[in-house]
C-alpha cells in the first residue's frame, strides 16, 4: 500500500468521517504489520459508533515526533496518535477516556518547586493517561517525568550513553523544605536502550523527603553514589540532593518526581501537587525552577 500523509490538525474530522481507508494509508510499515486495513476499519467503525465529533485536546512535541489527543462529544473516548515530521503516523491508540475526579481534585497542601535545577521538560505529565502513563496507578498518579531538552531533543548524537542526554548528572534538589526520611544508593546506571532493567526496584537510587503536612516527596533514579543526603538530615528547599541517573525500572536519563501521603512506595497515594505560581505543568510544558 503506497504510504500518504495527513494533516494532524483535520485527523478528528477524518476519523469521524469514516475515511479510515485514507488514515490506514498514512501509518508506518510497523503499524501495517501490527493490524490489517480490514481489522483497522472494523475496530475504528464500533469505536466511532455514537460519535458526532471529535475534539482536538493536547497535542505535545516529544523527541521528533508530534503527538496529538482527540476526546468525543461526551468525553467518553479518546484517540491517541503520533506523527513523523512527514505527517505520517507512527502510533494510533483508540480506548475509553477514564478520568478521576476526586483525586484530580485533591491538591497537596504544600506548594512545591521542580527538583531540577534550572529549566526542564515535562515527559510525562498531566490528568489522564495520554499525556501521563503513570496517571492509571493510585500510587503514582500524578507524577511527573522529567527530562531536558535542547533543539526538541533530550539527547545528542545517540541514545546509546547515558552521557548523551542533557538531564544526565544535572543537580537534582529537594523541592520544598523537610526531613530525609528514606535513602537508597548504589544500585548501577541502565545502559539506554537496554531491556536489562531493575524492575524488582523499580525507583533504582532514590530519596524520599517528608515535608509538612504529612506529604512525602520522591526523587527517584538518581545516579549511583551521587546523593549527598542521609537519612534523619533536615533540608531546605532548592538544597542539592543528588544527580539525575538512570537507575531502576528507567530505559533513559529522567528524574521521576512525585508527592503521595506515606512514605511507602507501593501503598501511598499519590497527590497531585501545587506549584508555586499556581503552574499546572503537562507534558511538553517547559518550566524553571522556582524558589
Amino acid at each position: 500500500m503506497i504510504a500518504g500523509s495527513i494533516n494532524p490538525e483535520e485527523f478528528g474530522r477524518i476519523f469521524q468521517c469514516e475515511d479510515f481507508e485514507k488514515i490506514y494509508r498514512c501509518t508506518s510499515e510497523d503499524f501495517q504489520q501490527l493490524i490489517s486495513l480490514k481489522q483497522f476499519v472494523e475496530l475504528a467503525k464500533t469505536f466511532n459508533a455514537g460519535v458526532t465529533h471529535y475534539q482536538l485536546k493536547w497535542k505535545a512535541t516529544l523527541q521528533g515526533l508530534y503527538y496529538y489527543t482527540w476526546l468525543d462529544d461526551r468525553n467518553e473516548k479518546a484517540i491517541h496518535v503520533s506523527f513523523d515530521r512527514h505527517h505520517q503516523i507512527q502510533s494510533l491508540y483508540i480506548k475509553p477516556f477514564r478520568i478521576f475526579p476526586e483525586s484530580d481534585n485533591r491538591f497537596t497542601q504544600m506548594t512545591y518547586s521542580m527538583p531540577i535545577k534550572g529549566e526542564s521538560f515535562v515527559f510525562w505529565g498531566g490528568t489522564n493517561e495520554f499525556i501521563n502513563y503513570h496517571y492509571p496507578y493510585e500510587n503514582q498518579r500524578y507524577a511527573y517525568d522529567l527530562v531536558k531538552v535542547q533543539n526538541g531533543s533530550s539527547y545528542k548524537d545517540t541514545r546509546t550513553r547515558n552521557e548523551n542526554f542533557y538531564v544526565y548528572d544535572k543537580e537534582i534538589i529537594a523541592p520544598a523544605d523537610g526531613k530525609v526520611t528514606k535513602v537508597v544508593d548504589g544500585m548501577k546506571d541502565n545502559i539506554p536502550g537496554e531491556v536489562d532493567m531493575d524492575a524488582e526496584k523499580p525507583a533504582g537510587n532514590y530519596v524520599i523527603i517528608k515535608h509538612a503536612e504529612k506529604e512525602y516527596s520522591l526523587l527517584a533514579h538518581l545516579k549511583k553514589n551521587s546523593i549527598r543526603v542521609k537519612v534523619g538530615d533536615f533540608v531546605k528547599e532548592g538544597q542539592y540532593i543528588g544527580k539525575c541517573g538512570n537507575s531502576g525500572n528507567s530505559s533513559e536519563p529522567h528524574l521521576h518526581f512525585q508527592v503521595m501521603d506515606t512514605s511507602d512506595l507501593e501503598s501511598g497515594i499519590s497527590i497531585r501537587i501545587k506549584f508555586k505560581n499556581g503552574i499546572e505543568p503537562i507534558q511538553g510544558d517547559t518550566i524553571s525552577n522556582v524558589q
